[in-house]
């Protein structure tokens, strides 16, 4: 039987705006920042994450993200969306005229302390009631946890501790939980037991997932993901992307490998594979290295042999 929060239409949320660009030390222009959007536009994705509201003296990838919504407008077919940390961020996202927003806290303490400087409990409970601001002005919003499926620091993160959290938030009225394998240390088992567990006590709750491919699994997780009912993953174009906190932590799951992957098996993502390679060129050229992601070395191979 499916359960309220299962949905038929399997969406991959763009995030190489935002989780991709963040650790670059290339800061891109505004106008960079267009065309690879559009580059992701043409490609089909549902769903971009463009960027956060943090100090841009923290993060100077993202100083621009309230311009950068402006001018991209509203979308009818892609949602627009960016993340938001605090009220502070949310009163610039109010500002930028966006309708959705993301906002995450860690499960780990020792994880929540180096990300955030305050405790995972803490943070929780400030998270609730940004939770509760950003509806009140009329915001759709998805709430993650960070480190669900494990930490570097503290080990394997109690299934129990990840699901009292995510009754908080959807206690607060989040829409959309994200479970985040941030270290990378799920497996295809934990994916499904989390998932069931949290799917069964929260039924009417959407959930998503955002997976790292640090130990090679950011694939068979997904798929185990998809098997367990969750139809929103969050993916990055080339396979960039990470944590400034977390020692050893690799790139997200690429957003061309994804596609691939569940279009093989006959599920529908709407995405076009090669227009996504063309975000990833763009990306290469910019970023002045290969990225990690395979459909590209595929799709380049194929082009450049008779077979």
């Amino acid at each position: 039987m499916q359960n309220n929060w299962q949905q038929t239409e399997l969406i991959l949320e763009e995030e190489v705006m935002r989780d991709g660009l963040q650790l670059e030390s290339q800061v891109f222009t505004l106008d960079e920042k267009i065309e690879l959007f559009n580059l992701l536009l043409k490609a089909g994705l549902k769903r971009i994450q463009v960027g956060s509201f943090v100090n841009p003296k923290i993060v100077p990838q993202m100083a621009d993200t309230e311009k950068l919504i402006q001018a991209i407008g509203e979308q009818k077919a892609t949602k627009v969306t960016a993340l938001i940390l605090n009220n502070k961020g949310l009163d610039r996202a109010l500002q930028s005229g966006i309708s959705h927003v993301s906002m995450s806290v860690s499960v780990s303490d020792s994880h929540s302390r180096k990300n955030a400087n305050r405790s995972a409990a803490e943070a929780l409970s400030a998270m609730t009631g940004l939770i509760r601001n950003a509806l009140n002005q009329g915001l759709e919003v998805r709430a993650g946890l960070q480190s669900a499926f494990g930490c570097v620091y503290e080990g394997v993160i109690p299934e129990r501790a990840v699901l009292a959290a995510a009754m908080q938030m959807a206690g607060a009225g989040a829409q959309e939980i994200n479970l985040a394998d941030s270290t990378g240390m799920a497996t295809p088992l934990s994916i499904r037991s989390l998932v069931s567990l949290v799917s069964k006590e929260l039924p009417d709750v959407r959930l998503s997932l955002h997976l790292h491919d640090t130990r090679g699994l950011g694939m068979a997780n997904m798929f185990a993901g998809y098997e367990a009912g969750v139809r929103i993953f969050d993916v990055c174009a080339g396979g960039i992307g990470g944590c400034p906190f977390i020692k050893g932590a690799a790139g997200n799951v690429p957003t061309e490998d994804a596609a691939h992957m569940f279009e093989s098996v006959g599920l529908d993502t709407g995405i076009d594979v090669p227009n996504v390679i063309e975000a990833v060129r763009f990306l290469e050229k910019k970023l002045n290295r290969n990225l990690p992601g395979k459909m590209k070395r595929v799709l380049d191979f194929k082009a450049s042999c008779a077979c």
